[in-house]
């Protein structure tokens, strides 16, 4: 399985199932069953289940890359949640429902959560403890169900992960269309693309979406269970860039931007709302702080070993 690319079949496999217009029925409140029974059928969700229970047993790294696409996508359901529940069932010899899942670290964020997050159940941890929850009308009174031990590290961690590699994913697709406006785009007989300082804004929006993507991949580049330091700097580097990236594509983008019709504003939304989730780049930075503190290497040291694959 390792040396095998699933990346590009996913990505055709999203490309076909989930264009724009299928983004913004499923966000009005049209049934997502058809979708997510594609996405069923096509066996990615058990991407990381062990090939003993019935999964592929694909490396972290592997998966890495299916969840940016669907970030790239602004993927309106939670796939790369859903890979991760998954994974956890399995790991508690459970088997896991085949629905939708979205992971929180506590119920009160599955109850804060935005309409763009459409799921049917939020899997959240209290007290040391996994429960599973309906998302459809969820109050303090719906029933949950007990699902096993939190993993090593939290549930946090798992979810802030996705939460990068989402972003990542989106910073990218972003550029790529804010590349190509500009270049399509005259204005006084010449692309806008060809001013510098238009080009100019587009060079720092590209040096983000690089530091997002090989923050994402430093946090999945090893294996699991997560470390906490190499999480804490994908989420911090992903959501220091998410609001320059969205601010740069409306920037260029002009008041075209902000209109319902053009594709951006499904991913920079989706942009502001994955930088804010599972703690913003503000609270993974004090986390890097405080290990950081803890530790008697010299700063370069300790960044080389929070950012390097552990051996096996």
């Amino acid at each position: 399985m390792a040396d095998m690319d699933f990346a590009a079949p996913f990505a055709r496999m999203v490309d076909a199932a989930c264009p724009p217009a299928t983004v913004r029925a499923i966000e009005r409140g049209e049934s997502h069953a058809a979708l997510w029974d594609q996405f069923e059928k096509s066996g990615f969700l058990d991407a990381l289940v062990p090939e003993c229970a019935g999964g592929s047993g694909l490396s972290l790294a592997q998966v890495g890359p299916l969840i940016q696409t669907a970030g790239r996508h602004a993927l309106p359901l939670p796939v790369g949640d859903t890979m991760i529940a998954r994974w956890l069932f399995a790991m508690l010899g459970k088997a896991a429902p085949h629905d939708a899942i979205l992971l929180a670290s506590t119920r009160a964020a599955l109850t804060r959560r935005p309409p763009t997050e459409v799921a049917d159940l939020g899997l959240f941890e209290n007290g040391g403890e996994l429960y599973l929850a309906a998302l459809a009308g969820l109050s303090d009174e719906t029933p949950v169900e007990h699902v096993g031990p939190v993993p090593e590290g939290g549930l946090r961690l798992l979810a802030a992960l996705v939460r990068a590699a989402s972003i990542a994913g989106a910073a990218g697709a972003l550029l790529d269309r804010t590349v190509r406006y500009a270049n399509e785009r005259v204005q006084f007989g010449r692309a806008i693309g060809k001013q510098q300082a238009v080009q100019q804004q587009l060079a720092v929006m590209a040096e983000q979406c690089v530091a997002a993507r090989v923050a994402s991949e430093i946090g999945f580049a090893g294996p699991l269970p997560l470390r906490p330091e190499a999480v804490a700097i994908a989420k911090a580097v992903t959501s220091a860039a998410a609001p320059v990236v969205a601010a740069t594509a409306h920037a260029v983008h002009g008041a075209i931007g902000i209109s319902e019709e053009c594709d951006i504003q499904l991913l920079t939304r989706r942009l502001h709302q994955w930088r804010i989730s599972e703690g913003s780049e503000a609270y993974w930075e004090g986390r890097l702080g405080t290990a950081r503190l803890a530790d008697v290497a010299s700063s370069v040291d300790w960044l080389v070993a929070a950012s390097s694959v552990p051996s096996r």
